[in-house]
């Protein structure tokens, strides 16, 4: 009888023209480098979609710094079942990627370091997947780590279910164990296997296929992603719930308050791997990208009937930081830049906007003049990826310093807090708790294992703000710092957190060494001779916590005469180079941060503009 039903099912489907074909969706989440990509890559090679080094990561940004920023689709094809997988970015600040991502997918593969366990973007993704109601599948990947203890993770994982609240179905997850480096995977410690096929039967027995009945229903699209094509403008990614969605289709698209407005598809694609792979008709349960419809937006659902019920709104979660974004106005503006004016910063905002759905935009800024935008993001690194993409395009701008935003809730103030979990070899444990209980963090649990400690904190976010750079130098590199968002809490007052002052350039000229070797007694220098410098500009900072105004550009005084010490030979220590992330750390409230093609500069705000 059911094999009976499956040719028939098979026939009905050849007679239209569509090969009948089962689709399953999943998105892959972990915390950052837990080893989602890597896993992703080889699934890809496996099932030969995936050119000779090719890789999600294919943005510049991602391959240079080795994490994912944004969430990207891929398929691949495994026992006559198209499986349409959506690799997510592991860090906080690139959470609203994942949020509408789960949304959209039938079940996740939750990926766990096998040495390191569950972290806190685990526990993010986590308990959205659950609240979502899916089933994860466990991938605790690495195994073949020198420290990897996979039961122990596993039963911290375990651990972690239940403390978000999983139901008993949900808490009886399936567990894969793997070496996404080597491309294999296994359903038992101690199997032999040679690829990833474990874990592709496991999805398969696992996520439900989706019913080719629902392609016989009225259309049902909802967006979840959005892309950029010079071509074809403004795209939509999203899933066919229900019905068939075809190119040049008139369609309604519905928001869900009950708002409509019409449309047209006019181009259509699918994915063959990571390719783009035209389409006239894509069934339900499939994920397609769309063009034609210039003002769609995430959560929005496509119909083909005017009467057809939208789908839940995705909820995107709100900006924790802001900071202004001002045309360069340093003594050096306009001299890296191709692109300079107020017009040119708003159109590259206006464009970004429309698909950097963590950030927001405000043209108009009360008090501000029109050469000043007001830019909010989930966080200092979702900042700084925003103006490193901006300086790579030929834009120079300046901007302030990032403050917390801060929310008056039932006549309260209130400021986003955030857990912070640090792994760190035990000496420098004392150190760490000081530093960030000055900054109004809370310790609220401390496990040691061998020669290391994990220490659980939470704070303000306002608190965590410039800490990542002095926590490499009080852990000499051998820390690791995780932190997520959650949630807004009573505002705990003023919080100190740096100790240095800056040292600031009172000449325009070029940096000797010889005044530079003077200088480094004061503090630490952000530059190197040679550098080009204006006055106003901060080329240093001093460690006893004051301003200091200096002059770099002076030399040796020269004479005829000889004395002990005239010859000494000037060492110079290696300049603390500033980088976007570094100087959204360091600088001060009357700072702006100089961003150009070929430079990276901190500078005194003009006393004409405080």
């Amino acid at each position: 009888m059911q094999r009976g039903f499956l040719f028939d099912k098979i026939f009905i489907y050849a007679i239209i023209g569509i090969l009948y074909m089962e689709i399953r969706n999943i998105a892959i989440i972990a915390h950052v480098d837990h080893g989602k990509t890597t896993l992703t890559d080889a699934l890809m090679r496996q099932n030969n979609t995936g050119k000779e080094g090719q890789t999600m990561d294919s943005n510049d940004l991602e391959r240079e710094r080795g994490i994912t920023i944004y969430a990207k689709n891929t398929s691949i094809f495994y026992k006559d079942t198209k499986i349409n997988i959506v690799d997510t970015p592991g860090h906080a600040d690139f959470g609203s990627e994942v949020e509408r991502v789960l949304k959209s997918i039938d079940s996740v593969l939750l990926v766990v370091d096998a040495q390191e366990g569950p972290m806190p973007q685990t526990r993010f993704v986590l308990k959205k997947s659950l609240e979502l109601g899916l089933k994860p599948i466990v991938v605790v990947n690495k195994i073949d780590k020198p420290a990897a203890n996979p039961q122990l993770c596993l039963d911290q994982v375990f651990d972690l279910f239940l403390e978000l609240g999983a139901s008993d179905e949900q808490a009886n997850f399936p567990v894969v164990y793997a070496i996404g480096r080597e491309g294999v995977a296994m359903k038992n410690l101690g199997d032999e296997s040679l690829n990833l096929n474990p874990l592709l039967d496991v999805i398969l027995e696992h996520v439900k296929p989706i019913d080719p009945a629902l392609s016989a229903n009225p259309l049902k699209f909802q967006v979840f992603n959005l892309g950029y094509d010079n071509f074809l403008g403004r795209m939509a990614i999203g899933r066919v719930y229900e019905g068939q969605i075809k190119t040049a289709q008139a369609v309604f698209v519905k928001m869900a308050d009950g708002t409509t407005r019409t449309g047209k598809i006019t181009k259509m694609f699918t994915f063959n791997g990571i390719e783009r792979k035209d389409a006239d008709i894509v069934e339900a349960g499939d994920i397609a990208m769309i063009a034609g419809i210039p003002d769609i937006y995430i959560g929005e659902t496509i119909c083909d009937k005017e009467d057809t019920a939208p789908l839940p709104m995705i909820n995107i979660d709100e900006p924790t930081i802001s900071l202004n974004f001002l045309v360069n106005s340093s003594p050096f503006a306009g001299q890296d830049g191709k692109y300079v004016t107020s017009r040119q910063l708003r159109e590259y905002l206006e464009k970004e906007r429309e698909v950097n759905v963590g950030l927001k935009v405000e043209f108009d800024v009360e008090g501000a003049g029109s050469d000043t935008f007001k830019v909010y993001g989930r966080g200092e690194l979702h900042i700084a990826i925003l103006l490193e993409n901006m300086r790579r395009a030929g834009y120079e701008l300046q901007v302030s310093q990032p403050q917390v935003i801060i929310k008056e809730v039932d006549g309260m103030q209130v400021e986003p807090y955030e857990e912070v979990i640090i792994d760190t070899p035990t000496e420098f444990q004392g150190v760490i708790i000081e530093r960030l209980g000055m900054r109004a963090s809370v310790l609220k649990n401390i496990e040691q294992k061998d020669n290391t400690t994990r220490l659980t904190f939470e704070g303000p976010t306002r608190g965590l703000l410039g800490y990542k750079n002095q926590f490499v130098i009080d852990t000499k590199g051998n820390g690791i710092f995780s932190s997520r968002v959650i949630g807004f809490k009573k505002h705990v007052g003023d919080i100190k957190k740096r100790a240095v002052g800056s040292m600031v350039s009172m000449a325009t000229g070029k940096a000797l060494g010889f005044s530079l070797w003077n200088l480094q007694e004061r503090g630490i220098l952000y530059i190197e001779p040679s550098a080009e410098v204006y006055e106003g500009m901060v080329i240093g900072n001093t460690s006893k916590g004051e301003e200091m105004n200096v002059n770099p550009t002076k030399g040796k005084q020269l004479s005829n005469m000889r004395s002990s010490g005239t010859d000494e030979a000037i060492i110079l220590f290696p300049a603390f180079k500033l980088t976007i992330e570094r100087g959204l750390e360091i600088m001060l409230e009357d700072e702006y941060l100089e961003v150009t093609p070929k430079n990276v500069r901190l500078r005194k705000i003009p006393k004409a503009r405080r």
